[in-house]
């Protein structure tokens, strides 16, 4: 379902207190405002009425039965992280509402209470849920049509690379960037990371030109105990890290032969061991690779492994030199 900034419906408030009375007060009081209420004699029974995008605001006492105001508390936030909580507590019970505010609770206010305190409070901390919504509903929707802020280019051919980019971004294959240096790869594969179904985990870059091979090894993969010299605990390597979210290669078409081997399996089977141990580590990375090279020419001087290539490229992403797009120079 498409996501909106305003929504039709009327601010959902549960309000748990074990007094009848002051319960149906509050109720009547934010009723007469146009929120919908919903009501809970006990912290339990709160716990269980409440869902994640269920209430918009959550009214707790702190003394009721089953589970105090605090406990009930750290109960829904283990739910929701923002949905906003008043707390309710007894004249001089200060620090019992200071720990409240320390738990998460927004805001507090005492027995007997004031109407249109109330109906400000509430009204405050409904604003304030309304603007973060927006906030990062506006986010998304930057983020999903255009997220492409750091890469510079208004041409028609990096018009038609953003779009590339979010064509491939979803569907998960090994993508190859292939650009002079300066010309933004890193950028363009942190914008299929942002765009792909992987965005919400990792995304790990590494230079293979800037480590040398025995140690860029123990980078991608980790080490165990003993393995080397100086190697003394185990090591998780970069692989491990991006378990789930994007692995970013670049510079390649530098890594040495041994390690080629070694990626095109990580890239046929999705599994390595870490240097110097036996056990098989299985990972689910998506892999992009970058390079300055012209790796074709580089398997045939037999400088790059030919299966390994043909791994890579399944989706090439070709950046344009500046020089050959002049009409992006007065961006910068």
């Amino acid at each position: 379902m498409e996501e909106t900034l305003e929504k039709n419906v009327l601010p959902r408030i549960l309000i748990a207190d074990d007094e009848d009375g002051i319960r149906f007060a509050m109720k009547e009081t934010l009723a007469e405002e146009g929120y919908e209420i919903e009501e809970a004699s006990d912290g339990q029974e709160a716990v269980d009425l409440f869902g994640p995008e269920k209430f918009d605001l959550v009214i707790l006492d702190y003394r009721m039965p089953t589970l105090d105001g605090l406990e009930t508390l750290k109960a829904i936030r283990r739910q929701d992280a923002e949905v906003p909580i008043l707390f309710v507590t007894a004249y001089g019970s200060k620090d019992l509402a200071m720990e409240a505010l320390r738990e998460g609770a927004y805001d507090y206010f005492t027995k007997p209470f004031d109407v249109d305190e109330i109906r400000v409070v509430v009204r405050r901390a409904l604003e304030k849920r309304t603007l973060r919504r927006r906030v990062q509903i506006l986010s998304r929707h930057m983020d999903a049509s255009l997220g492409f802020d750091q890469i510079i280019g208004s041409t028609t051919e990096m018009r038609d690379l953003f779009h590339l980019i979010q064509r491939v971004a979803g569907q998960d294959v090994t993508v190859l960037v292939l650009g002079e240096s300066g010309t933004g790869k890193e950028l363009v594969a942190s914008a299929v990371h942002r765009h792909s179904k992987r965005r919400n985990k990792n995304f790990v870059a590494i230079n293979c030109a800037a480590i040398p091979g025995e140690l860029l090894e123990s980078e991608l993969f980790g080490h165990e105990r003993g393995a080397f010299t100086g190697a003394h605990a185990q090591k998780i390597g970069k692989f491990e890290h991006a378990n789930g979210g994007t692995m970013f290669l670049d510079e390649i078409g530098d890594m040495d032969s041994m390690l080629q081997a070694k990626m095109l399996r990580v890239l046929q089977d999705n599994e390595f061991q870490r240097v110097g141990g036996n056990k098989t580590v299985k990972v689910d990375v998506r892999i992009i690779a970058a390079t300055n090279k012209d790796l074709s020419e580089e398997v045939a001087k037999g400088r790059f492994r030919e299966d390994l290539f043909f791994r890579l490229n399944v989706i090439p992403l070709y950046i344009p030199p500046l020089r050959n797009r002049r009409a992006d120079v007065p961006i910068l």
